[in-house]
């Protein structure tokens, strides 16, 4: 059962308010309203911290007693749940058996969607009926009747050009939804060193990690020691659905007694979402042209039949860590390779023998042709001393240093191009909306930058190629870190 009262959960009887505005029973006494209305009287349920039962007693409305059980609220109004106010949410008290607790945590999956995501046409178009849109996603995830919704494909050119289908909003909430459950479990099983859509973790940490193994490895530049990097051949479209849906299956089962969830409902929105057709009824946005040149195992559009997860969902991320899980732990610890770390498809091993570094590359080849119906793409091995320096998640490591790579570099450069020639258009004259939008933009990449050794590129750039009209709107921070406005907006 959800109980709260009108000023949150009491943790001592607050008493009631007579009619004539005067309290009774402070501490020892609490009414709360039941569900049931009698003409102007309603009933409700009295608690005595004399007594140890419970009486129902009918006493008129304008008592001011707690508000009764969310429960027999839904009940009587009889309007699928629509009447609960949002405020009253944070007070929500749950058993760990009562449905409820699945709306409870489907607005929490809302709030977590909406990130960041607050103003996509598809955000608005269910925030404007929210609470009624949540509503009625609980009763068809309950009764089994949730559908998911048409996605948006289009192709994306930065950093590089793939393909993605964006999810209605609706269909979001139930990816964090899902998330929310099922993330802290597999958490507990992935290796340390897995980076993608992990907290702590991405891109940053992967490249701090592996220049963590080096160092190690090599004694600190010290002793030899050889780079091996690997990439799977169009991973997210060569996921087998099967394979995959069976691994969290198992995972779920495993730990069905443990967890305060219903293992049954999530496994069935988790098959649905893993087995279903996302280029079905999709729109394309964009010109037909801005899938030329995209590698045929870069899109779900040729992808096998039951293969193939869709670049953008927050699941597929989730799933993509899910699939290799068990692969990190055959390279970890049955290769015994210390220094592993993978980022979605891109593996890295530094080992100091070279000769073993050869060795293992047909040993991984044949464990994911045979267990995952994967496999290396042969022109993306590659093996090298340190010293050479090695590309990795938008990094370049060298000894000593690690260098912004130059992929990220031009796209920052384009980007203050971009922001000249739009200023050049608006007569030098920047608005609010124009002015968040450029601090999101330019302060992002300094923020990538900043965690490398880039003080002079930022200055450079920011000083040199960014045109000097903006510094009537903004300055620089001293590490020329930071862009930060210095003017009342307009």
């Amino acid at each position: 059962m959800i109980i709260f009262a009108s000023m949150g959960p009491c943790r001592r009887f607050p008493g009631y308010r007579n009619i004539n505005g005067s309290f009774n029973n402070r501490t020892t006494n609490t009414n709360l309203w039941s569900s049931s209305p009698s003409s102007g009287s309603a009933w409700n349920h009295n608690l005595n911290s004399t007594y140890a039962t419970v009486n129902r007693n009918t006493n008129s409305k304008a008592y001011g007693f707690s508000v009764r059980c969310l429960k027999n609220w839904f009940v009587t109004r009889g309007d699928n749940l629509m009447d609960c106010p949002r405020s009253y949410l944070k007070y929500i008290r749950m058993d760990r058996t009562d449905n409820n607790k699945i709306l409870c945590d489907l607005f929490r999956a809302y709030y977590d969607a909406r990130k960041k995501k607050r103003f996509s046409f598809s955000a608005l178009s269910f925030e404007k009926n929210y609470e009624t849109n949540l509503f009625k996603l609980y009763e068809e995830i309950l009764n089994g009747k949730y559908v998911i919704s048409p996605s948006v494909c289009f192709v994306s050119f930065k950093p590089l050009q793939r393909e993605i289908f964006a999810a209605d909003f609706r269909d979001r909430i139930v990816h964090h939804f899902i998330y929310n459950y099922i993330s802290p479990i597999f958490e507990r099983l992935f290796i340390n060193d897995t980076y993608s859509c992990r907290f702590g973790k991405g891109t940053s940490g992967g490249v701090k990690r592996l220049d963590h193994f080096i160092r190690s490895c090599s004694n600190n530049y010290k002793k030899d020691c050889y780079i091996l990097k690997l990439d799977i051949r169009g991973y997210f479209m060569n996921i087998d659905h099967s394979i995959l849906y069976q691994k969290v299956e198992v995972t779920l089962n495993r730990y069905r007694k443990r967890e305060n969830f219903d293992i049954d409902l999530i496994l069935k929105l988790v098959q649905q979402i893993i087995f279903h057709d996302h280029k079905k009824g999709c729109y394309q946005k964009g010109k037909p042209e801005d899938w030329v040149g995209l590698p045929k195992n870069k899109s779900l559009f040729f992808a096998k039949t039951n293969k193939g997860l869709p670049i953008g969902n927050l699941t597929s991320q989730l799933f993509g860590n899910v699939y290799l899980n068990e692969f990190d732990h055959f390279i970890k610890y049955e290769l015994g390779c210390n220094y592993y770390g993978r980022y979605v498809d891109d593996i890295i091993i530094v080992d100091q023998n070279k000769a073993y570094l050869k060795s293992i590359v047909p040993l991984i080849n044949d464990y994911l042709k045979n267990e995952l119906l994967l496999e290396i793409h042969p022109k993306k091995i590659y093996l090298q001393h340190y010293a050479k320096g090695v590309k990795f998640l938008g990094a370049f490591l060298k000894p000593y240093r690690i260098y912004i790579g130059n992929q990220t570099k031009g796209n920052f450069y384009k980007r203050i191009q971009y922001w000249n020639n739009f200023l050049a258009t608006k007569d030098f004259n920047f608005f609010k909306d124009d002015l968040s939008s450029f601090l999101f933009s330019i302060n992002s990449y300094l923020g990538i930058m900043g965690q490398y050794k880039t003080y002079r590129l930022r200055k450079k750039i920011l000083t040199q190629t960014l045109s000097d009209e903006f510094l009537n709107y903004v300055h620089f921070s001293d590490n020329y870190g930071k862009i930060i406005i210095n003017y009342k907006e307009k």
